[in-house]
């Protein structure tokens, strides 16, 4: 198995450098997955065995040669370490749209790296992939995430009931969409 997902473009922000995901990184995914503080609006529960980050690993691996998958590490700049993903995935080429999912290390929240990475991701999506749309599902009890899409243009446009089945627990989602023309600096 290859030692990196299929590459993709590295992109700076002034802080952030969202970089391909290497097979080095799997500690840190791991990690990451299986915070409960980091999952607890996720549609999956923490993971619970490392065999999940290689298995997460494997399955992106497969998606990306398709190009419908477009995953970023998040690291500082200057520092390597993996800090959180962002991911342009769903691509549909003939549509011109895509969804996107972020996770941020909790130690690193309340700073502006998700709004940094997500922006970054966004114009490449809306530049070089060429959408026209974007969607996030976002439960809605997450209202920092609610908060951080909004800021950057998304509108919330639909209420799905009942969605998502998590640990025994039955949630919903808030769909939330931006078209290329309402990208907020």
């Amino acid at each position: 198995m290859a030692d990196t997902l299929s590459a993709v473009p590295l992109l700076e922000t002034p802080r952030l450098r969202l970089r391909t995901v290497r097979r080095d990184d799997l500690a840190a995914i791991y990690a990451l997955h299986a915070d409960p503080r980091a999952m607890r609006y996720w549609s999956c529960a923490p993971w619970t065995q490392a065999q999940q980050a290689e298995d997460w690993f494997a399955q992106r691996a497969r998606q990306g040669e398709t190009e419908e998958i477009w995953p970023w590490g998040i690291s500082r700049i200057g520092a390597d370490t993996l800090i959180g993903l962002v991911t342009v995935f769903a691509v549909n080429r003939s549509q011109h749209r895509a969804e996107i999912g972020y996770l941020l290390d909790p130690a690193h929240w309340g700073k502006g790296y998700a709004r940094e990475a997500l922006r970054a991701a966004l114009a490449y999506g809306f530049e070089a992939l060429q959408l026209l749309r974007v969607e996030a599902d976002i439960d809605p009890r997450n209202e920092a995430s609610c908060r951080l899409v909004e800021k950057l243009g998304f509108r919330r446009e639909g209420y799905l009931r009942e969605r998502w089945r998590v640990n025994g627990e039955i949630t919903d989602t808030a769909l939330y969409g931006l078209l290329r023309r309402e990208l907020t600096a």
